[in-house]
This record gives C-alpha cells, sequence and structure tokens, in this order.
C-alpha cells in the first residue's frame, strides 16, 4: 500500500460533512451510501444495525510507525457512516488483546505493507486495497450514470488498479490498463481473464492512451502524469491513487468530474464489507 503523510489526512475529520455534500453532487450517494453500492448493501435497510457493530482501531506502530492522526481518522471515518468505533489505549499485539477484551466485532490495523479489517465473527479479512479499488469503481460507475459498454482504461495494474478493474468490468465496461511496467498489464490481463473470462487491450503508452477514453481510473502512486492537454473534455476519473497522478490544472479544471480521496472511501468501503460478511454469515 502506499503510505500516507499525516498532512494527507490531517484535514478529513472536519470535512467529512463537507465531502458528503461534494459525493453526492457527483454520485447521488453520501460516502455511506457510495460504500453500501459498492459492497451490494441497500443503506436504508442497514442504517439502523450499523450502531450495533462495535470497531476497533489498533495503532501499530513498528516498521515506520504510526501516521500521526492516522488510527483516530479511521476511527472518525467508521463512526461518521454509522459504526460505533474506538481507538484502543494500547498498540500493537497489547492493543490487538486490548480490542478482542473489548468484544470489537471488527479490527482495524494498518503497518508498512496492509491495511486490513478483520473480521472477528467470521474469520475473514478486508484488504484496503481491494476495498478500495471496489469503492472507486463503484464510484464511476454512478459518476458516469453508468458504464455499460464504455470503454474504460485502468492506469496503474497493482492491488488496487486489479480490483478497480475487475468492479467496472462487472458494471459491464470494456476495459483497457496501462502500467509503466508492462508484466503488470499483463499479469492483471491474464488474472482477469482467470477470474472474470475477459480479456482486455493492453496500451503500451500513456499519453496515446489518454485520447482513446473518456473514463480513467487513476490507480497508480505517481503524481503529476496525466496532464489538462491530454484529456477530452467529458472526461471522468476515479483516482484511488496516493499521490494523485492528475495535474494540478486538470484537477481543478474536471473537479466536477473527479473522484479522488486519500481514505474516506477505502475504509467506508472496508467497513461495510466486514459488516456485509457478518450479515452473510449470521443468515
Amino acid at each position: 500500500m502506499t503510505r500516507l503523510q499525516s498532512t494527507d489526512i490531517s484535514e478529513i475529520c472536519t470535512r467529512l460533512d463537507a465531502y458528503d455534500q461534494e459525493l453526492l453532487a457527483k454520485t447521488g450517494h453520501t460516502l455511506r451510501g457510495l460504500a453500501c453500492y459498492a459492497v451490494g448493501l441497500n443503506e436504508e435497510d442497514i442504517v439502523n444495525r450499523l450502531p450495533d457493530v462495535l470497531i476497533g482501531v489498533v495503532p501499530i506502530r513498528w516498521g515506520q510507525g504510526v501516521i500521526d492522526g492516522f488510527s483516530e481518522t479511521t476511527r472518525d471515518i467508521l463512526k461518521h457512516i454509522g459504526f460505533q468505533a474506538f481507538v484502543t489505549e494500547n498498540s500493537d499485539v497489547s492493543g490487538l488483546a486490548e480490542a478482542f477484551e473489548k468484544q470489537a466485532d471488527i479490527i482495524f490495523l494498518s503497518d508498512d505493507d496492509h491495511f486490513v479489517a478483520l473480521n472477528v465473527e467470521c474469520r475473514r479479512i478486508v484488504d484496503n486495497a481491494g476495498a478500495t479499488g471496489k469503492g472507486f469503481g463503484a464510484g464511476l460507475n454512478l459518476m458516469t450514470g453508468g458504464l455499460q459498454g464504455q470503454g474504460v482504461l485502468v492506469i496503474g495494474c497493482g492491488a488496487v488498479g486489479l480490483s478497480a478493474a475487475m468492479t467496472v468490468a462487472k458494471y459491464g465496461a470494456k476495459i483497457s490498463v496501462y502500467d509503466t511496467d508492462h508484466s503488470r498489464s499483463r499479469h492483471l490481463a491474464s488474472a482477469l481473464y482467470k477470474i472474470l473470462g475477459i480479456k482486455i487491450e493492453i496500451e503500451s503508452e500513456l499519453t496515446a492512451a489518454l485520447s482513446k477514453y473518456r473514463f480513467l481510473v487513476d490507480a497508480t502512486n505517481s503524481a503529476d502524469i496525466i496532464h489538462e492537454q491530454d484529456l477530452s473534455p467529458e472526461t471522468y476519473i476515479a483516482a484511488p491513487g496516493m499521490p494523485l497522478g492528475v495535474s494540478p490544472d486538470a484537477a481543478q479544471k474536471f473537479a466536477a468530474r473527479l473522484l479522488h480521496d486519500p481514505l474516506q472511501t477505502g475504509v467506508a468501503t472496508m467497513g461495510l464489507e466486514a459488516w456485509r460478511q457478518i450479515l452473510a454469515h449470521s443468515r
């Protein structure tokens, strides 16, 4: 996973209500609604049940250590969409034990390599990369009014790109991919064929590819690789990558058709995917 900086998340907690309004304008859904849509839950059916779900967030201090405010921001996003959530007083193994002692239903924890939600009841894991790709793929489908039969270029063929590609493919999009490492493009294409039985096009040059597609997923961790002059006026972009690959000028011009956040969509989708697992397990 891309390691966030404290400056990337410093204003998230104070802007969650404002972000809901931005998402409503772009997708027709708040953050909770978008995440429900992404994981296949009916928001009206589950909204009154979310306060019964307790989520513990455990700070992990090994490796490069905790990003300032990360655990608290994760907690606040989860509370914002309706869960009970707390940050453990202890970190690492002691924090994990504390979350169990407090009978958390779901436990969030992150290190330098992985950010996961542990589903205590179902003994399953929701990975941030998969959830983030799913959330942004769903957001692109909502922003555009539906991707059925539309060409979508996925830029960046890591775990988030794979998840986003699978998501938009399930909405009926025709997938093309680009990565500076062509072996990663081939790996993603092979994975989509094995999992979904679909063949995709591999693009070899980014600027040429950008001119061919109106719908983009930026799943890279490279800044300033997508420029205004390379995009058509009708372009829509879902950008789960950090840092944002869209140049500042392009981000300003396409602000109404650009979906991007550093943590909110991924965390909300993780929480609701874990809750969906609990619902399915209890039936």
